[in-house]
């Protein structure tokens, strides 16, 4: 039987990892956005979907 993931069963290096990707993601997501509002390319705009999706899973709890 597999056991349900649980960030809090994560290790300690993990969770700090998980921590500091939180703090930083909507930072770094508000400063691609202005990036790529000025200097469009393929590359920002896949770079600020994810950055996107990576900050609502953290939102929604998904991660």
């Amino acid at each position: 039987m597999r056991r349900r993931m649980n960030r809090y069963n994560l290790p300690p290096w993990m969770q700090n990892g998980l921590n500091v990707t939180r703090q930083f993601a909507v930072p770094i997501t508000v400063f691609q956005g202005i990036r790529t509002f000025f200097l469009p390319s393929i590359v920002d705009l896949l770079l600020l979907f994810f950055l996107i999706g990576l900050v609502l899973a953290f939102y929604l709890e998904i991660i």
